[in-house]
């Protein structure tokens, strides 16, 4: 039979800490336990891991999708920006056909008129070419001749005066 070593001093109090006999078989549940919760630990970083970096590609795709799609949104913005610049509506309502209009005259709260109204220009031959089409009525209207607005030129080049500005109504008591 092979005997002990005995220890002295300081060797002799650590061994008094460890218990002796069977504590093998004391000691195996806990180890398991540590390498469980190592092992499980392990596995829940990884797995963490893994869905933040799945974010992480998720947030770079809506970030370029976001980009392409404000893109598309100054790309509209400066065309619509361009539809409504002043040249640009002239040029359009040239093409229509419409002319810019004549002297405006107002109305004043008691009913009399403020100015004198002028016919608008006529439209020139270039522009006339480019008019919109007739609207055909449904009904068809008796035929006359087409009477030169006031103030401006005939077919013979005569220029017809413009008549006087029509008589203001009479304000009604009550009004």
């Amino acid at each position: 039979m092979s005997r002990k070593p005995e220890l002295k001093g300081r060797a002799a109090r650590l061994a008094g800490l460890v218990p002796a006999g069977g504590g093998g078989a004391a000691r195996t549940p806990f180890v398991l336990l540590v390498v469980l919760l190592l092992g499980g630990g392990l596995i829940g970083l990884l797995m963490l891991n893994s869905a933040l970096s799945e974010g992480a590609f998720k947030v770079a795709d809506l970030q370029k999708e976001t980009k392409s799609l404000t893109d598309e949104e100054q790309a509209l913005q400066r065309d619509v920006d361009a539809y409504s610049a002043p040249d640009a509506l002239q040029r359009r309502a040239r093409e229509l056909g419409m002319v810019p209009g004549g002297d405006p005259a107002f109305l004043n709260p008691d009913g009399t008129v403020k100015g004198v109204p002028g016919a608008a220009a006529e439209p020139s031959a270039s522009t006339a070419a480019l008019s919109a089409p007739e609207v055909i009525s449904p009904t068809p209207s008796p035929t006359r001749s087409p009477s030169p607005a006031p103030g401006t030129p005939s077919a013979t080049g005569s220029v017809t005066p413009p008549s006087s500005p029509p008589a203001s109504p009479t304000s009604t008591p009550g009004r």
